[in-house]
This record gives structure tokens, sequence and C-alpha cells, in this order.
């Protein structure tokens, strides 16, 4: 058996961390972005497909999203997908182009996304608990069979909680952010 490497987990927890951040870049706050489609998949070829792999996603303006079709045959395909993915948007097609206007958020909508916004958290907390977990058994396996001893196993315990700590600190400090932009009217 190999000795553990305490930093493997640190680099897990930050992935959660880039993650969530990715999440949020789908929410809606009051301005139109490209990421607002992120996570929009598309029946494409008889499969599901992300937006982006069949489209080109601009935003021309504030309140508005531009989403050029590569392929004509996918235009209705695409313009189900955004309506049906519950974010609010009616686009309007032009051809291969869609117009997606960005209504302001009403009141209700906002609380929706911050509910939302916290939903994500939580489940990357759970997803750096579970690193956590993954590393004491690694271990206390190691300490077992004698690969580290019990102070190192103590003393690395002690870091990965550390780890631990830093990334649930980040995420409540993402989602403090986060939910700031979207209530901001």
């Amino acid at each position: 058996a190999e000795r553990p490497v305490v930093s493997k987990y640190k680099d897990r927890m930050d992935k959660a961390v880039v993650a969530l951040k990715e999440e949020f870049s789908s929410l809606r706050t009051g301005r139109a972005s490209a990421g607002l489609l992120d996570q929009v998949m598309v029946e494409a070829y008889g499969s599901q497909t992300p937006i982006n792999q069949v489209a080109a996603i601009s935003v021309p303006e504030p309140r508005s999203i531009s989403v050029n079709v590569w392929d004509r045959a996918l235009v209705v395909s695409v313009e189900k997908a955004i309506r049906n993915a519950n974010l609010g948007f009616n686009p309007v097609v032009e051809g291969t182009m869609l117009r997606v206007p960005v209504p302001p958020l009403t009141e209700e909508r906002r609380k929706d996304m911050v509910k939302l916004a916290g939903k994500y958290a939580e489940n990357q907390k759970i997803a750096v608990r579970n690193v956590r977990r993954d590393a004491n058994d690694d271990l206390k396996k190691a300490e077992k069979d004698s690969v580290i001893s019990q102070d190192e196993q103590k003393r690395m315990e002690a870091e990965v909680q550390k780890f631990t700590d830093e990334a649930i600190k980040r995420i409540d400090e993402s989602l403090k952010i986060k939910e700031q932009e979207i209530m901001q009217v």
C-alpha cells in the first residue's frame, strides 16, 4: 500500500467549489448572460445534447440572449428545450436564430432562485463531506496497514478537516454573493 497524499483530497474538494460556481452561472440574476442556458439539453440526433454543442450563444444586450442554431433541422428542438427548461424564457424564432428575451425577475422568481442556489450549495457541501469521509477511511486503512503511524494519521486527518472547513466556507461565501446578486433589483 502507498502513503496517502492529503493534497489529492483538497483537489477533489476544490472541484466541488468550482462545480458550484458553474452551477451558479446558470442561475438568473436580473441580467442576461450566456451561462443562463448552460444547463439546457436539446434533443438532437437521437440523444440529449448540451445546447452549446448545437448553437452559438451570445448576449447582444443586457435583456436578451441570441441563440444561433447551426443546423436548421434542430431549430424546433432548441426552441422546445429552452421553453421547457423551466427558466421562464419564451424564445422568438427568426430563421435559424432564436432571440430569448430575459424578463426582469419577479419577487417570487427571485425567491425560487435563492432556494435553488441554496440547494446547489448544499449538494456541493455534501460532496465535500464525502471526500472527507473517503480521506478518513483511507487514512485509517493506511494506519492499520502500518503505512503511516498513528501520529501521522491524526495529523493528516486534522489537515483534511482544515481543507473541509475551508471548502465549506468558500461554498457559503459563494452562496452569499449569489443570493445578493439574485435579490438585487
